[in-house]
């Protein structure tokens, strides 16, 4: 069973999650936390699996709150909930280690589906909030991307292809069993791949190598 809790600073979010949670999966939710101060405190208590985590709380925000647990607790996974309103502090989070995001009004049924995606080691980044995070950040980069050169842009990181094929099945939510299959490799030469790629694009995991992936581009200029 996947231990999960849920860090809202709305009361009747937190308790209607939770409900609505284990009344439609197997997914038991031991514990619920109304800022990050508290969800550090809910982690040392609880042994658990999976954090869903807002962003914009009192105290301390998701942001913080999943830097601290991630340093300290790296194997329990984080998925943002987040609002449109949100989405400047997406990239934020993802950098502080968490594994996805996902709207607060999402369908239940796809939320259940989220959580087990990311226990299971997938990484969760709907498209549609995506297209909203990156117009974002190229808004708010406009006149620095206008002055690199275009070179630097297209091929800032020095991926090989083999590294580049990797990153694409990354972006396609395979795992590293499912990558090993398709490349005809064997599960730790992927590892180091993407242990290479990792530190090539200066991500933690595998939510920040597809936001990376996707905002500059890397997949769509390199099409093998």
């Amino acid at each position: 069973m996947i231990k999960a809790a849920i860090v809202e600073d709305q009361e009747i979010l937190r308790k209607s999650l939770k409900i609505v949670i284990e009344s439609i999966s197997d997914i038991e939710i031991v514990g619920t936390a109304e800022n990050g101060e508290k969800a550090i405190a809910l982690c040392e208590r609880e042994n658990l699996d999976i954090l869903l985590m807002d962003i914009q709380m009192p105290v301390m925000d998701g942001v913080k709150a999943t830097d601290e647990i991630k340093k300290r607790w790296p194997n329990i996974k984080v998925i943002i909930l987040t609002t449109f309103q949100d989405v400047t502090h997406v990239l934020n989070a993802l950098n502080a280690g968490a594994e996805g995001y996902i709207l607060k009004a999402v369908d239940p049924e796809f939320l259940v589906q989220g959580i087990k995606m990311v226990y299971h080691g997938g990484s969760l980044i709907p498209q549609q909030l995506a297209k909203e995070v990156f117009g974002q950040i190229q808004s708010n980069n406009n006149e620095h991307s206008q002055q690199l050169d275009h070179n630097s842009i297209n091929h800032p990181y020095d991926l090989n292809n083999q590294e580049l094929k990797v990153l694409k099945c990354i972006t396609q939510g395979l795992s590293n069993k499912d990558i090993s299959e398709k490349m005809f490799l064997s599960v730790g030469t992927v590892k180091n791949y993407i242990s290479t790629i990792y530190s090539k694009l200066n991500v933690k995991n595998r939510s920040s190598a597809i936001m990376k992936a996707m905002e500059e581009s890397l997949i769509e200029d390199k099409k093998h």
